[in-house]
């Protein structure tokens, strides 16, 4: 387990120094950057501490207050939708106004506050999950009035990472795939339905489907990352020359930062980013195999997906891979929730290692089997 811990340390470091070094890149070409640049390192410093607090406290003692946790959050999701605390930007409904501090996005920690009740409940159901009502129709009615709040922000991206990540969650615990498959694949389409209503996203889907009739527009983004990516090649053109950043590509300190790191660090850098994320999300699914209770395997699980998810997803946007999801790439973008939520959520993981017993645990999904045949046998 020490190398997974060492793993998952030196990643984040790593991450964390990259998304501060290129911020301050950004900051060198627009000066209202630097505010960024200042504001980001005030909560990567408060994030650190956090996560040390949290991978210094046993994990296990956290699972009475998951639920408290799922609570506040929802409060906090319904207070962003309140004129005069909320905050809306381009029409989305995600911000609570903090003064001078910025903003705070409370579905960021909705994917702490979802990721510990799964596996909070999980631990206290265990053998009774692949029944219907206790696997799926329980949890589901929570996580989908969760998504539902999410969702009211019109944070589309967010609400669909959850989504996946709650699935595999409940997958891995024991709910049956004849169970979630369908209410997946209706959700899917409840998604898919809303954003047909939603002008907006509609909109994105369509620049990303004929990226010429939009390129001045909401394509604007994608088509000038895919230059600056382009422009960098394989060495690239070094910290600091960057030419997109200077206006041509909006949301390059948050969305978009990955641009940045390929015009000026190129695919030198690019692809060993792409390891690191693959390097943490195999640690963390290592953890998961080696935890010390189910409750503690579905959190290494969920952090481990959401991370690898999340990053995924980025860089598919700011290759044009898929339509625009406004997702921050993990412990490198600008934001201080998300960086926040990920640094707590990197606490918790090495908790779940350092708790760990010395032998190998037997793996997550082979658990899963096993509480499936003693169910069916006590049936």
């Amino acid at each position: 387990m020490r190398a997974a811990i060492g793993i998952i340390t030196l990643v984040t470091g790593l991450l964390i120094t990259l998304g501060i070094a290129m911020l301050h890149s950004i900051a060198m070409h627009e000066p209202e950057a630097v505010g960024m640049f200042r504001k980001q390192c005030l909560w990567v410093g408060i994030g650190l501490v956090l996560c040390v607090v949290t991978a210094s406290i046993d994990y296990r003692r956290t699972r009475s207050i998951s639920y408290v946790l799922l609570a506040l959050t929802a409060v906090l999701l319904v207070l962003a939708r309140t004129p005069g605390i909320g905050q809306p930007i381009k029409g989305a409904w995600r911000w609570i106004k903090l003064g001078g501090l910025g903003s705070l996005q409370p579905s960021e920690f909705a994917k702490i506050a979802i990721i510990l009740s799964i596996a909070a409940y999980a631990h206290q159901c265990q053998r009774l999950m692949p029944r219907f009502t206790v696997g799926l129709v329980y949890p589901g009615a929570v996580i989908g009035l969760m998504l539902g709040l999410v969702l009211l922000g019109k944070d589309l991206g967010t609400t669909a990472l959850i989504s996946l990540i709650s699935a595999g969650m409940l997958y891995a615990a024991g709910t049956r795939l004849r169970h979630l498959v369908p209410v997946s694949v209706i959700g899917a389409t409840l998604l898919a339905a809303y954003l047909t209503q939603d002008p907006v996203r509609w909109r994105r889907v369509d620049a990303f489907l004929h990226p010429e009739l939009y390129e001045e527009t909401i394509a604007l983004q994608s088509e000038q990352s895919k230059i600056a990516i382009g422009s960098g090649g394989i060495p690239g053109l070094g910290l600091g020359n960057g030419i997109q950043k200077s206006g041509f590509v909006p949301e390059q300190s948050t969305d978009f930062i990955l641009s940045v790191i390929g015009e000026e660090l190129g695919l030198q850098v690019t692809l060993p980013l792409v390891a690191a994320y693959l390097a943490f999300t195999l640690a963390a699914l290592s953890i998961a195999r080696r935890a010390a209770d189910t409750y503690g395997s579905l959190i290494a699980f969920g952090v481990g997906a959401l991370v690898g998810l999340q990053a995924i997803i980025n860089i598919a946007v700011t290759t044009a891979s898929v339509p625009n999801k406004g997702l921050a790439l993990p412990f490198v973008s600008y934001g201080g929730s998300c960086m926040l939520a990920l640094l707590i959520l990197t606490g918790f993981l090495i908790s779940v290692a350092w708790h760990s017993p010395a032998e190998e645990s037997s793996p997550l999904l082979t658990r899963r089997d096993e509480r499936e045949e003693s169910s069916l046998q006590n049936a």
